[in-house]
C-alpha cells in the first residue's frame, strides 16, 4: 500500500509531516481565538443586561 519513493522518500514524508503539523497548528489556533471571541461577546451581553 505505502508507494517506493527512493531518493525522494525524506522530502515526500517531510512535506506530509509540516503540512499536518500547520493544519493541527491552524484549528488550534482558531478554536482557541473562537473560544476568545465567545467569551469576549457573553461579556458584552453581560453589560448590556446590567445596563439596560
Amino acid at each position: 500500500m505505502i508507494p517506493d519513493l527512493g531518493k525522494y522518500a525524506q522530502a515526500v514524508i517531510g512535506a506530509y509531516a509540516l503540512s499536518i503539523a500547520l493544519l493541527v497548528l491552524l484549528v488550534g489556533w482558531s478554536m482557541w481565538r473562537a473560544a476568545r471571541v465567545r467569551r469576549q461577546l457573553n461579556e458584552i451581553e453581560a453589560r448590556r443586561v446590567r445596563n439596560g
